[in-house]
């Protein structure tokens, strides 16, 4: 939100720290040092801990994301640091500085959070050491672990749109609030819409909340394909709470307006979970590849470390996909024209209301398009089609309905997915656009998260097996 007529910085001047110049080479090699050291040491902790199947508890496992806490907070400041007394650089552009902002303050957040949780574990395994394996199981501590990511970001990214408005015009008008118009429906069809919206929704969350219980309580449904599972089914309840319900709320009490940093917010968080969905999806297609094309090495390829590493990759690139379009999003003027054409915050459409250029968002928008959507989806096709000569090399019906066993429903999700998004932004819509473009994010954001749970319970055998031993256990405990 710079000014247009009033100058603005490009770039800021770090100082560095106070000390002569005689000495820099000196404390250069001490500071470089300890940031080995500390890249290092818990970089071999983390190896240790997932090594060691000794090491496999609850203690080890917060240990674990502490020390990659530890290496990520240490590499936000120190790296720029040492480039400073070495090559006396100290200009970091606008973009760097705001971003060093919110990594800084996100990883410290998290450091906070994962430290009390091990507190916590300490304080069960002391005080209540008969019930410790019940009390902080497997569930129990990916939900401190993920509350604590979550979290953690939501407080970053508050304070880096705080900052980042800062760089607002003061002397031209700017929008404190947007009005979105909401869905193309007359007046009189309202509440139809809203109790159908509103029955998907409660679908979606339950059905993938369903999904994500299944799966941590059944122990042979703990495999790379369920583990890649369990984490696209909370980010179909992320994606679909992002958006549905303001529109619900929208729809029930006709409140259009939504403050300007719950509509940045609402873009960061609709981009986060879109790319996350792309980029496990893929995980997803990879680990099929490998179960049929290399089912002998499958057990060494998909081992629990690439798995995490896959879906941790997958969170980080999400995240600065998401950053990135939201701290050039923060930067543009918005003067009197507020009203979105849509039913949440897209970006698209802000780019559309904004009088500051736009030339460079529309340039991300295109790269980080490609690079979030386009490339993973290349990556599945490439999967399918080296599944698909594998099975023509020995064309049998075994081979044919072991391979449909095991993709069919990972197809299904592709097809959903990557159709929606393909018919909105790839193919062209002379005739009422806006509404077309409507349809397709409803499909996108309400329908494929809702169809999913269907898709994974009604087509696999290991969902329907193990959501029968659930029931059957309910039954015989409530006889």
């Amino acid at each position: 939100m710079r000014p247009e007529n009033q100058s603005s910085v490009s770039e800021f001047l770090l100082l560095g720290l106070p000390i002569l110049p005689e000495h820099q080479g000196v404390f250069f090699a001490l500071f470089l040092g300890m940031y080995l050291t500390t890249v290092l040491g818990n970089l071999l902790i983390i190896l240790l801990i997932r090594l060691d199947p000794h090491l496999h508890t609850p203690m080890y496992f917060f240990l674990s994301h502490l020390a990659f806490t530890d290496v990520s907070f240490s590499s936000v400041t120190v790296p720029k640091m040492l480039m400073n007394m070495l090559i006396q650089h100290l200009s970091i552009p606008y973009e760097g500085c705001i971003s060093q902002v919110y990594f800084f303050i996100f990883f410290a957040d998290l450091d906070s959070f994962l430290i009390t949780s091990m507190a916590y574990d300490r304080y069960v395994a002391i005080c209540h050491p008969l019930q410790y394996t019940t009390i902080m199981s497997q569930h129990i501590c990916v939900m401190l672990v993920a509350g604590s990511w979550v979290i953690a970001c939501a407080c970053a990214l508050l304070h880096t749109l705080l900052l980042a408005r800062l760089m607002r015009p003061e002397n031209q008008s700017s929008v404190s609030e947007f009005l979105l118009l909401g869905l193309p429906i007359l007046p009189e069809h309202q509440g139809v819409f809203f109790a159908l919206f509103l029955g998907m929704y409660l679908t979606t969350v339950l059905g993938n909340l369903l999904i994500i219980l299944l799966i941590r309580l059944d122990p042979h449904l703990h495999t790379p394909m369920y583990f890649f599972l369990s984490h696209l089914a909370f980010t179909d309840v992320s994606f679909s709470s992002v958006t549905v319900p303001k529109m619900l709320m929208n729809m029930l009490i006709q409140h259009l307006s939504i403050p300007y940093e719950g509509c940045i917010s609402q873009v960061y968080f609709f981009i986060f979970f879109a790319d996350l969905d792309s980029f496990l999806i893929t995980s997803m297609a990879y680990d099929r590849y490998v179960a049929i094309c290399h089912p002998l090495q499958y057990t060494t390829i998909m081992s629990q470390h690439i798995c995490v590493m896959l879906v941790a990759g997958s969170w980080v690139i999400a995240c600065a996909c998401a950053l990135l379009h939201t701290l050039l999003l923060a930067r543009l003027s918005f003067c009197a024209e507020h009203t979105i054409p849509h039913f949440f915050c897209d970006l698209d459409a802000l780019l559309k209301l904004s009088c500051s250029d736009t030339s460079l968002n529309q340039l991300v928008v295109f790269t980080v398009g490609l690079t979030a959507i386009m490339l993973p989806f290349l990556c599945i096709l490439v999967s399918y089609g080296r599944i698909g000569v594998n099975i023509l090399r020995g064309p049998s019906a075994s081979n044919i309905c072991k391979a449909l066993s095991t993709c069919g429903s990972h197809l299904s999700v592709v097809t959903l997915y990557y159709g929606a998004i393909i018919g909105l932004y790839f193919l062209p819509s002379p005739n009422n656009s806006n509404d077309n473009n409507i349809i397709a994010s409803l499909m996108y954001t309400v329908v494929t998260p809702m169809l999913n749970p269907f898709i994974y319970s009604l087509r696999n055998k290991d969902m329907k097996g193990a959501l029968r031993k659930l029931l059957n256990k309910k039954t015989y405990c409530s006889n």
